[in-house]
């Protein structure tokens, strides 16, 4: 019997399987390992905080056996997301990563700056997109609509949550997850400075797309 693949809502089983899709995934879409030796750093700032602190907004691709082989996580109140990332999540995981002493001086120091400045999230410019997420694949499970069926679990479920606008940040660099945003909807944000990332977002309603 042929194994069909399907979108289902993340269980703390799956939390190895996301740490996998977020190593594999984090360099412009492609594997981080030879960036970040540690394979927990990632995960630890761009995945497990949302599982831990937002479960309801966190589904996951399964592969038709248990596995999960993508993943979209979001929080539905970014000031209040980054509150509680400082305050709850933090502390968990401060003595592993600590903050670096000065300036970043490598990619690793960089992701621990991010680390500790959850603040950064937070910009008057996103306010009309108050929620925010995060959406990754393992490559074997790109361009095959299941991206679009994970975005459209995620919107359905803010939507019913009464958030009226979601936003993502991608690195600028990516071309092809700025193509397949684009196609979803999402419009680039006005953001002063930047820098190599880009804000984009769309309204939760009518969260089919279109094309």
């Amino acid at each position: 019997m042929d194994l069909v693949p399907f979108v289902r809502r993340y269980r703390p089983s799956d939390r190895a399987a996301l740490a996998d899709i977020c190593v594999r995934t984090a360099h412009e879409g492609g594997d981080s390992t030879s960036l970040y030796p540690d394979p927990g750093l990632m995960p630890t700032l761009f995945a497990f905080p949302y599982v831990e602190l937002e479960p309801e907004f966190a589904f996951v691709l399964d592969d038709g056996t248990g596995h999960a082989v993508g993943y979209i996580l979001g929080a539905c109140d970014t000031p209040r997301f980054a509150e509680r990332f400082r305050a709850e999540w933090l502390p968990v995981v401060a003595d592993r990563y600590p903050e670096p002493a000065g300036e970043p001086a490598t990619p690793v120091e960089e992701m621990l700056v991010l680390l500790h400045r959850p603040e950064r999230m937070v910009l008057p410019e996103l306010a009309p997109f108050p929620a925010h997420l995060h959406i990754d694949l393992l490559p074997e499970w790109q361009r095959r609509g299941f991206g679009r069926a994970l975005m459209w679990a995620l919107l359905q479920a803010l939507e019913a949550a009464g958030v009226p606008a979601v936003h993502l940040c991608m690195v600028r660099a990516n071309t092809a997850a700025r193509a397949f945003y684009g196609r979803l909807g999402f419009r680039e944000i006005d953001v002063p400075d930047p820098g190599p990332v880009l804000y984009l977002g769309r309204s939760t309603a009518r969260a089919e797309p279109a094309g």
